[in-house]
């Protein structure tokens, strides 16, 4: 299906960690990435919030921003996201209101609540997760620049004041933050990205159905984050996802904590078919293949969740590759699903 109102494309990145390149080569790549989508007119590039990973080297997301803000002139730059009870909402609240004063009225924070191990809980000084409500409301009372009359916090300011504030965006994938998210009248953005993902639909079906109208958002506006790796060929498209299917598979003693394997480390493993099938059926929810696979893949989720914007992310590390993936994703959007299309 095709419209005259193209879907808004967004990039989420982690600045993978290969066995190859190392973190100084993952961090520059996601800033050399984040100019190419510049170019090439992506609405939006966030960075993730990840700790204790050797192979993700976005540890930072504000620190990584700001160095990303200098190498882009248009789009929005953000975190996808800050998982706030890591974290002093005060400081948050600083550190985005320093970015919106360097990169005016092109920030994001969104927001996240995922957890963490105990002992990493501890090193971050971490707020228990029953406390996630109370700490993200005083991080939006923050950011929108105010707390009612009576608040303990109510002479308090984050400064810098930029001219135009961070939009706050709350990041879920299950019913629950979506909920919570329409009834704050937030803008809200679904992780389908994750291997296995189900449950978009009805988690923007109950996201819509409880917004509420506020400052933050007048309407409800849903993005959805899709791994993506659009080839050249449907075989060089499942070339470049190997790498990723190792850590989640444990293949070869792998695992989240340590580096991707390279490219060449991947193609000189031999898959079992009972891996490969399995590392199929971990795909098999998001978008890997040729241009028209990836069109269909893209299709068929717009078509089922009503999305307003499409947020594509994968963990290659050969940026060259990378950016293929996404110049030939932004030239299916004309032929993609208008915004909030749902299919009958």
């Amino acid at each position: 299906m095709s419209s005259s109102t193209t879907i808004p494309l967004s990039v989420l990145d982690i600045a993978s960690v290969d066995t190859a390149g190392g973190p100084v080569a993952a961090l520059a790549g996601a800033r050399e990435l984040a100019s190419a989508a510049d170019a090439l007119g992506y609405e939006r590039f966030w960075v993730a919030e990840h700790h204790g990973m050797h192979g993700i080297a976005s540890s930072v997301p504000a620190v990584l921003l700001a160095a990303i803000g200098q190498r882009t002139e248009r789009i929005r730059i953000g975190a996808g996201g800050v998982i706030l009870p890591n974290h002093a909402p005060y400081a948050v609240a600083e550190s985005f209101a320093t970015l919106a004063t360097l990169f005016p009225g092109r920030v994001d924070l969104g927001i996240g609540r995922s957890g963490a191990d105990p002992v990493l809980a501890h090193a971050l000084r971490r707020a228990p997760d029953d406390e996630f409500t109370d700490t993200l409301e005083e991080l939006l009372g923050f950011l929108d620049g105010g707390f009612p009359e009576g608040h303990p916090y109510q002479r308090l300011e984050a400064l810098p004041r930029p001219p135009v504030a961070p939009r706050a965006w709350s990041l879920g994938a299950s019913v629950r933050s979506a909920t919570e998210a329409g009834r704050r009248g937030l803008p809200y953005a679904f992780a389908h990205h994750f291997f296995n993902s189900r449950g978009a639909e009805e988690a923007l079906a109950a996201y819509r159905e409880n917004f509420r109208p506020s400052a933050r958002a007048e309407r409800p506006h849903a993005i959805v984050t899709v791994f993506t790796i659009c080839g050249e060929t449907s075989e060089q498209a499942r070339r470049l996802a190997d790498p990723a299917l190792f850590p989640v598979l444990r293949l070869g003693g792998s695992s989240p904590a340590v580096p991707l394997p390279s490219l060449a480390e991947a193609e000189a493993y031999h898959w079992a078919d009972t891996e490969r099938a399995a590392g199929d059926a971990l795909l098999a929810s998001q978008a890997v293949g040729d241009p028209d696979e990836v069109r269909r893949a893209l299709t068929g989720l717009l078509e089922r969740t009503g999305a307003d914007e499409l947020m594509i992310t994968n963990n290659l590390t050969d940026v060259k590759e990378k950016i293929g993936s996404l110049a030939r994703v932004r030239a299916l959007a004309p032929s993609l699903p208008a915004p909030g299309h749902v299919g009958v």
